[in-house]
């Protein structure tokens, strides 16, 4: 016969096997392939869609347009106000219609992913909308985050402000930056 004291232990044993551990999480979860976020200060999503459905893509686009117009979501307002969305003149070199999404300034780790936006604001047209949306692609986007470089629309800066301080050989001090020369000589 099995004492209560062998049965207590095996009963015990079964409990920590099956029980979760709770000493270790488990990894994070592996971030999301289709996600639209960007890490940068500038993001650019460039769409091809297939030349027979761009009437689908392009009533996404304007029903999420308007669905954002009227929202009041402060998270949402800002990652959209600088959204702007375009299409090619031109078609791609397979026929498709190329669209692109400028989002500047995006907003850091925000998803822009229009079917998920679509789904949240246009409950009552996601599903006539969603399937031909996603049916519409020719292939998978293209997504860049973007660091500026330059705007041209403004005076450019002198190089010697992004230039490091200029250690000269054997010395624990930093040179002078040179004088920055202003128009006129002086």
């Amino acid at each position: 016969m099995l004492s209560l004291v062998t049965v207590a232990i095996a009963l015990l044993a079964l409990l920590i096997q099956a029980a979760p551990s709770l000493s270790t999480p488990g990894p994070p979860p592996p971030p999301d392939p289709a996600t639209s976020a960007f890490i940068g200060e500038a993001g650019l999503i460039m769409a091809a869609v297939k030349p027979t459905a761009t009437a689908d893509y392009e009533a996404v686009i304007r029903a999420l347009n308007a669905a954002l117009h009227t929202d009041t979501d402060p998270v949402r307002k800002a990652a959209t106000k600088g959204w702007r969305v375009f299409k090619a003149a031109t078609p791609d070199a397979k026929g498709n219609a190329l669209y692109i999404h400028v989002f500047l300034p995006a907003v850091p780790e925000y998803d822009y992913r229009p079917s998920l936006l679509v789904d949240t604001l246009v409950k009552e047209l996601a599903p006539d909308l969603l399937s031909p949306y996603q049916d519409s692609f020719a292939g998978p986007l293209s997504k860049l985050d973007l660091k500026e470089l330059a705007n041209m629309a403004l005076a450019p800066i002198p190089p010697e402000v992004f230039s490091p301080p200029v250690v000269p050989p054997g010395n624990a001090t930093p040179a002078s930056p040179p004088a920055i020369k202003k128009p006129g000589g002086r």
